[in-house]
Formats: structure tokens, C-alpha cells, sequence
């Protein structure tokens, strides 16, 4: 019988598991109840650790000795991009459908040091090319507040499966918008580092220059704790910062008064849905009532950061996928799906000789410019909010056969990937029975300013929980 315990978050947890008021056993035994619950209507997990129960009573033996690691007896799910010993990770692909790691990335070894409990691993877009859940080759992720509709993607079941509540928290990666656009499709907190503040050691690549280490949680302080444990240099990243790490719970309670918030005008012309700009307009308004000076800003290079970001991922994609020959490991390359063939094609043809130039060349150079539009940005202001989609969640099925227009659904993320920000979805209310949010973009290594603005905004909002 579940005991709800698989409601709480993260801070919620772990007083109450410091309390005796309840075991990591029975708190990982509730997120397990609702995955077999409601897995098989939502498809958020590919893969249940089937050590979980034995990893949680451990857990709750090491607390008995005296233990009080960060995140000790919390259970969290895996987006199945993270590498993990023993047990399956597929990239959501058939390619990889059978493949079992002989090694954890570093950010699953940083959550089993903290004392975390791996639940297993979660759907995505196959190799992390999608922004709806519904490219995975073991299908789609449904969205659990509607399930005619997409929960966002690649990161689809990483999201579902923190808003259902089958776990406390959950990892994500975030190439171009693949964690914003999930949280915001389904409320939940989710966080895009800045490029390099979390190790990318054992992750499954998708375009290396773009893709970011991050996670969903239920509260942005939630996202705070869970930061402090991965962030940090990794020697076997040597894209890694070696800045001290600070901590990211430190001022969170400070409030925004006197703060200046940046609303960059190209982010609110033809194309953005009329409810999504009201709901911003909203959130706007509640930033000026808590003490924060709104400033018009103007990132004029924006328009070309769609063309800029599916010429150089793609053939970041293209170079990446090449490994994958079916001879050391995995299948043979017959079993690539369609979206991963289109982004080979593509990455192939921009990278290929008479066409460097043309196309790869002049989007890292356009790449450069809004990198400088937003350090010119930040010169007036201490950080940015957008939205996070152009368009509310919208029907499984409804852009699969369109990918342009799939690809436009990245319009507002794929920004702060090339310029290496990190970026912060934060929920800001429902339009009909679906989620909505916004994001705050900082400057590089500003994660502790945005949860601080976050924490500000999430004070002012009634968090709803799933009714199932």
C-alpha cells in the first residue's frame, strides 16, 4: 500500500529520514509501488534496478552508524543517456538495447558517494534527439498531466517520473533545451548548468560542445542540494571548471529586492502563444511586486540561433554516433532510427568538403556573436527571463511528421547552449490542465543567483501536486 511518501521532496526527505520518522527501505519502497503503478500507462522507465531495496537498506544501516551524507537513503531516477556498472543503458535505442556498462559516469558515482538510491532508468528521445519524448525506440513518454499529450523532450521520462511522483529527484542532460522544456511541460524545477560545471565523464554523447549535465526536482531548493553534490572538476573531463564550487543553498532565502531582471524583446514577438505570454507577463509582474527593476533587453542575434544550433549539433551528432559500428559493442548501425539517420545525414553533409565553410564555419561564428550578446546583457542586468516554449504541451503525434516544426520548439533553449549559461525552468501555473513555466538565464557559473531568483518566484506559488 502506498504511504506517500514518494510526495516529498528532497529537503522533505531527508529531515524526515533524519528524524527516524520513516526508512530509506520503505521511502524507496513507495517510489517502486507507483512506478509499477503507473509505468506502464506513462512509460517513463526503460529499466527498475532490481538492487534498489538492497541499496536503500544500506542506506538506512549507515545512517544508524552515524552517516548524514547529502542526499543518503533519497531514491533517484537515471535518464538512460548516464552510464551505470551492471546495469542496462541503451540511450533509448536499439543500438544499445542489450549493452550493460562496465563503468558508472561520474556524476552516478558522485550520487552513490552522497548516498543516493539508483531506481533505474528513464525513456528519452533515442540518443537525446528530441524535444517530445516520442523519438525513443522503446516509445513514447506520455505527459502524466494529460496523457494525450507530450511531457516534452529528450529528457521525457527523466521529468514524468519526478511530476508523478515515482521519484524524488531525477538526472537529465540538456543539449539544447532537452531539461527546460520537459520541467516546463510538466512543473517541475529543472536545471541546465553552466557548460562544464558538471562532468559530462560517461555520459553518452550527443553534441559535446553543447550538451550540459543537469536535473528535475519538485522545489528549486530541491535543485540547490542536488547541485552541490555533482557539480565540480572531474579529471577525466577536461572540459570541467576547476573554480571552487560554492554552495548553492547559500543566500537562497535572500529574495530578489533591487535585483535587475532582463526581458529581452526579440523573445516576445510573432510566434510566441498568446496564453504562454500572458503567463510570463504574470511572472514579470510578480518579480516587480518582490523588489526586482524589469529592464527591456534587447540579444540581437537571437534569430539566428535555431540555424546556428541544427548546423553545429547535428554535426557534433554525426561525429559522435560514428563509434557506434556494432563491432566492439551494441547493434549494427540498421538499427538507428529515422531522427538519428536525419541528424547524420545532416551533420554529414555540413561537415563535408565545399560545405565547412559555408555552413559549420559561419555558425560558430554566428555562435560567438550571441555568446556577446548575452556578456553585453549582463552588463545591465544580473539575469534573464524567457520563455522556455513558444507553445504550450501539445498532442502526442501532432509534430512527428513535421520535424522543422519540431525543431522550432527549441527556439528559446538552444540559445543559452551555445552561449554555455546555465538556465533555470521554473513553474509558473497551468493553461487548461497543462503545465507552463519560464526560465532564468544567468551568466557562466551564476547557478547560486538563479536558484536565489527561483526560490523567490516559487515562494509566491501554491504547488500543485498530481492527482492520480
Amino acid at each position: 500500500m502506498n504511504n506517500g511518501l514518494n510526495t516529498l521532496t528532497i529537503r522533505e526527505s531527508l529531515e524526515g529520514l533524519r528524524n527516524k520518522e520513516f526508512s530509506s527501505v520503505e521511502l524507496t519502497r513507495a517510489c517502486l509501488d507507483q512506478i509499477k503503478k503507473y509505468n506502464s500507462d506513462i512509460n517513463a522507465f526503460l529499466t527498475i534496478n532490481e538492487r534498489a531495496i538492497n541499496e536503500a537498506r544500506r542506506a538506512d544501516e549507515a545512517r544508524e552508524n552515524g552517516s548524514d551524507s547529502p542526499l543518503l537513503g533519497i531514491p533517484i531516477a537515471l535518464k538512460d543517456m548516464f552510464l551505470t556498472k551492471g546495469l542496462r543503458t541503451t540511450a533509448a535505442s536499439h543500438v544499445l538495447e542489450n549493452y550493460i556498462p562496465q563503468y558508472d559516469s561520474t556524476v552516478v558515482q558522485k550520487l552513490k558517494d552522497a548516498g543516493a538510491i539508483i531506481l533505474g532508468k528513464t525513456n528519452h528521445d533515442a540518443w537525446a534527439h528530441g524535444s517530445s519524448g516520442e523519438n525513443s525506440d522503446f516509445g513514447p513518454t506520455k505527459n502524466p498531466w494529460n496523457k494525450e499529450y507530450v511531457p516534452g523532450g529528450s529528457s521525457s521520462g527523466s521529468a514524468a517520473s519526478v511530476a508523478a511522483d515515482m521519484t524524488i529527484a531525477s538526472t537529465g542532460t540538456d543539449t539544447g533545451g532537452s531539461i527546460r522544456l520537459p520541467a516546463s511541460f510538466t512543473n517541475t524545477v529543472g536545471l541546465k548548468p553552466t557548460y562544464g560545471l558538471v562532468s559530462r565523464y560517461g555520459i553518452i554523447a550527443m553534441a559535446s560542445s553543447l550538451d550540459s549535465i543537469g536535473h528535475f526536482t519538485k522545489t528549486v531548493e530541491d535543485s540547490a542540494i542536488f547541485l552541490n553534490v555533482t557539480a565540480g572538476n572531474d579529471p577525466m573531463d577536461a572540459t570541467t571548471t576547476k573554480n571552487k564550487i560554492p554552495n548553492h543553498l547559500e543566500d537562497l532565502d535572500k529574495g530578489v529586492k533591487g535585483f535587475k531582471i532582463g526581458v529581452p524583446k526579440e523573445y516576445f514577438t510573432q510566434g510566441l502563444d498568446s496564453n504562454i505570454k500572458k503567463n510570463i507577463e504574470g511572472a514579470i509582474k510578480k518579480f516587480e511586486e518582490l523588489g526586482a527593476e524589469i529592464i527591456e533587453i534587447s540579444l540581437p542575434h537571437t534569430e539566428y540561433g535555431i540555424a546556428c544550433y541544427y548546423i553545429i549539433q547535428p554535426s557534433e551528432v554525426s561525429s559522435n554516433l560514428a563509434r557506434y559500428d556494432g563491432i566492439r559493442y551494441g547493434n549494427d548501425r540498421t538499427r538507428f532510427g529515422d531522427e538519428a539517420v536525419r541528424r547524420i545525414i545532416l551533420g554529414t553533409f555540413t561537415l563535408s568538403s565545399g560545405y565547412y565553410e559555408a555552413y559549420y564555419k559561419k555558425a560558430m561564428q554566428a555562435r560567438t556573436l550571441i555568446r556577446q550578446d548575452f556578456e553585453e546583457a549582463f552588463k545591465k542586468v544580473d539575469a534573464i527571463i524567457s520563455p522556455v516554449s513558444p507553445t504550450p504541451p501539445w498532442e502526442l503525434g501532432e509534430k512527428v511528421d513535421d520535424p522543422l516544426k519540431m525543431y522550432l520548439s527549441d527556439v528559446y533553449t538552444v540559445i543559452a547552449n551555445l552561449a554555455g549559461i546555465p538556465g533555470l525552468a521554473v513553474p509558473s501555473g497551468f493553461i487548461g490542465d497543462l503545465p507552463t513555466g519560464f526560465q532564468i538565464l544567468g551568466p557562466q557559473f551564476s547557478e547560486k543567483l538563479l536558484f536565489r531568483i527561483g526560490h523567490a518566484f516559487e515562494q509566491t506559488q501554491e504547488r500543485k501536486v498530481l492527482e492520480k
